[in-house]
């Protein structure tokens, strides 16, 4: 069992919470991954890497969209992700640490928000692992992202017990 800060629940209970605190929000939390997701794996199967999850938002930031609104948006992405894990890994508590984060943002030319968007991502994880188990983050402003999404979450993960 991964070893996190936090004394009630688990990582499970804590994802399941913020999904349905984000259902109060225009486009609800997606209960599963969606066909377009991909996993990639290591050789040693420690480090599952996550993207490209079907978009719950459609438009640019900074344009059709507010920076709330790419704020929720990464936050259900990020929600999306966790959920494609949990699928594959059985549990969210064979995660022990995320590598890596990275959060793409389509926005408009003028846009300067990106990292209080990509925050609704990088604050999710923090809910639901604590901060000591996470990296760094990258986060790249691009011109666009496949079928209109706004955000693109990028997560590999350490883990521990996959068989």
């Amino acid at each position: 069992m991964a070893a996190h800060i936090w004394e009630d629940g688990d990582p499970d209970e804590r994802a399941s919470q913020r999904g349905a605190a984000a259902e109060g929000a225009r486009h609800r939390a997606p209960p599963a991954a969606h066909p377009l997701w991909r996993l990639c794996r290591d050789r040693e199967d420690r480090r599952p890497a996550l993207s490209g999850h079907e978009p719950q938002y459609v438009g640019r930031v900074g344009g059709a969209l507010s920076a709330e609104d790419g704020r929720k948006a990464a936050e259900i992405a990020c929600l999306s992700a966790l959920s494609a894990a949990k699928a594959y890994l059985g549990s969210l508590d064979k995660i022990t640490g995320v590598a890596k984060l990275g959060v793409y943002i389509a926005t408009e030319g003028d846009f300067r928000g990106h990292p209080k968007v990509a925050d609704g991502a990088s604050e999710l994880l923090v809910k639901v692992f604590g901060a000591g188990m996470l990296s760094g983050r990258i986060v790249l402003g691009v011109a666009s992202l496949p079928l209109g999404m706004p955000i693109e979450i990028e997560l590999v993960f350490e883990i521990v017990g996959l068989d």
